[in-house]
């Protein structure tokens, strides 16, 4: 039990660092930083909300007829809850994710479409006596679409389909796929 306290704590830490080392780079290099919040649901009654901080150092290539491709970096802290969970009511879940979007690059209303695959830790990766995610570290492939408005671009409402599985690292792997919704605010 001792070894895996440890463990535990080598990946808080681990994330700790991650998340410091992205403020660093935010100060130095970024453009805008937004704050979203998204609400999803998603197979086996599980219900999420999740917490995402949305970095984007405005890098930009490839323009087509008044649209560009953008990165953007996300980092997630989300709540699941199921009422069928006879092992695990509530999961947290922690990550982050590059996304890479085709956005239009002018006008007060930006529609763009979005696709990203990242990297997750769960709190537990048993939701019930019958559905296990197989391990606590998983991968979270999402696409979506949406839009940015506002007078400064400060606001944003989209859409995700989202898959979380451990990529068969480990059995079982069933994986879960959450349907969401998401509105950010981007300073």
């Amino acid at each position: 039990m001792e070894e895996k306290n440890k463990a535990w704590c080598g990946l808080v830490l681990r994330c700790a660092a991650a998340v410091a080392f992205l403020g660093v780079c935010e100060s130095a290099l970024a453009d805008q930083l937004g704050m979203q919040i998204a609400s999803g649901l998603g197979d086996h009654h599980v219900r999420k909300l999740d917490l995402g901080f949305v970095w984007d150092p405005n890098l930009t290539w490839w323009e087509i007829g008044g649209w560009h491709f953008a990165l953007i970096g996300e980092a997630h802290a989300a709540w699941w809850h199921t009422d069928e969970g006879n092992v695990h009511n509530n999961i947290g879940e922690f990550g982050v994710t590059p996304i890479v979007r085709f956005i239009k690059g002018s006008g007060a209303f930006r529609p763009f479409v979005e696709a990203g695959v990242g990297v997750r830790v769960l709190t537990s990766p048993r939701i019930s006596s019958t559905f296990s995610l197989g391990s606590a570290f998983q991968f979270a492939d999402m696409v979506g679409a949406g839009a940015q408005f506002g007078s400064h671009q400060q606001y944003e409402l989209g859409y995700r389909f989202q898959h979380v599985s451990n990529g068969g690292i480990k059995e079982p792997n069933p994986g879960i796929n959450f349907h969401q919704v998401y509105v950010q605010y981007n300073f």
